[in-house]
């Protein structure tokens, strides 16, 4: 199989590659180069860019106000956009649930949320885990118990580990149901609007110090039965079905791309005995090893990205998801090495656009070594990597 790009391939990257040097504010492009931290006017701003050029929604299909891209076109986008300093997309609203809305969701539900999502107006965020409850989601308690006259489900538990619920309008989540019989098939999806009395959103503060993460209460939650998803009870395939879209862009290939161009930079100052690190062999046979090993997987990527698109993709997208967060772990943890006693491993002031700290070479380096540990979470969300190991012996080993 030839994966070299035809003209129309190329011609399309070289599109999205001028668009972006045009359109990314500067501001923007330096925040992230500089893993400083990004308001949530800095993603507003870039999606409502996107959304005016039309390539708001690069996922979706034309009917819903999507580009109709192609695979492939939409990772030459992530890739192109990421390595040039570019945020990435809220996916919760984009990639997560607005797939599900488009598969199981009324026409109504369609109409009011997909536009809403595709403009930036509403941000989403994710109700999935609970303590307790996190890579065995299906024994989640989070209990949505239905109102005497059928109209509304009063809802009571608590989500955790979700991540920007501070700034989110509305919230998808899996709730139970049904407590007899198969945990699976007692769960329900429902969307709630984050502004609804009852619910309480507590900051979780990271090592690096920066508010990412929260736990979130609901204390008798009103949500109208309208703003359930699909059949009752069968919120498990719709959990499934989601999972399929994050984990396909758990890959992280762009953000590994940009990760190892900042480690090779860093890696050519001096350090302190006169000597840049690339000159020593075992250091510098650790970065070909990532190198090569995300060469591979970028590969791997795009003989996935040029089958059939009609069938959707199996255990394949554990495999991406494993590889791709355990490169990028690798090159966050070169990259702390690299920087020695300038990584910083907490100091919120650091993550401030503006920051200026410990010189390496001409640049200033954002504290990586807090970077370091949070990209820890990697093989964690979004199933833990164990997890997707698991899947992949079922479905292609049969054990």
């Amino acid at each position: 199989m030839n994966l070299d790009p035809n003209e129309t391939e190329q011609a399309f990257r070289t599109e999205v590659r001028a668009f972006v040097e045009q359109s990314l504010p500067d501001d923007i492009r330096q925040t992230v180069l500089n893993g400083r931290e990004l308001g949530k006017d800095d993603y507003l701003r870039w999606q409502r860019i996107l959304h005016q050029r039309g390539w708001g929604a690069p996922g979706w299909p034309k009917a819903f106000g999507g580009t109709g891209w192609t695979a492939l076109q939409k990772h030459i986008f992530d890739e192109e956009t990421t390595t040039a300093g570019a945020p990435g997309q809220v996916a919760f609203g984009l990639h997560m649930v607005a797939p599900v809305i488009m598969a199981f969701g009324t026409p109504e539900q369609q109409q009011r949320f997909l536009p809403r999502i595709l403009t930036g107006e509403d941000w989403w965020c994710q109700g999935y885990s609970e303590p307790g409850s996190g890579s065995d989601l299906a024994s989640l308690k989070m209990r949505a118990t239905l109102s005497p006259d059928g109209k509304n489900y009063v809802l009571n538990g608590q989500k955790t580990w979700n991540t920007l619920g501070q700034h989110a309008d509305w919230i998808f989540c899996l709730v139970r149901t049904n407590t007899e019989g198969r945990q699976q098939a007692g769960i329900s999806f429902v969307l709630v609007d984050m502004k609804s009395p009852g619910i309480t959103v507590r900051p979780i503060i990271m090592l690096d110090g920066g508010h990412e993460i929260n736990d979130v209460f609901f204390d008798n939650v009103i949500v109208p039965v309208s703003d359930r998803i699909g059949e009752e009870n069968r919120g498990w395939s719709y959990a499934k079905f989601l999972l399929g879209h994050e984990r396909t862009g758990l890959a992280l290939i762009g953000q590994s791309k940009r990760a190892l161009k900042r480690l090779k930079m860093i890696a050519k100052f001096e350090q302190a005995n006169g000597k840049p690190l690339v000159e020593d062999q075992r250091f510098r046979d650790r970065m070909a090893r990532a190198e090569i090993d995300l060469t591979a997987l970028d590969i791997t990527m795009m003989l996935l990205l040029s089958v059939d698109e009609s069938k959707p993709l199996g255990p394949e997208v554990s495999m991406l998801k494993i590889r791709g967060t355990e490169i990028l772990q690798v090159l966050t943890e070169l990259t702390m090495q690299a920087c020695g006693h300038a990584a910083l491993a907490s100091l919120p002031q650091a993550l401030k656009p503006g920051w200026e700290g410990v010189p390496i070479g001409h640049i200033y380096t954002p504290p990586v070594a807090g970077w370091y540990f949070n990209m820890r979470k990697l093989s964690i969300f979004g199933g833990s990597n164990e997890i997707q190991k698991n899947i992949i012996s079922q479905m292609i080993l049969g054990l």
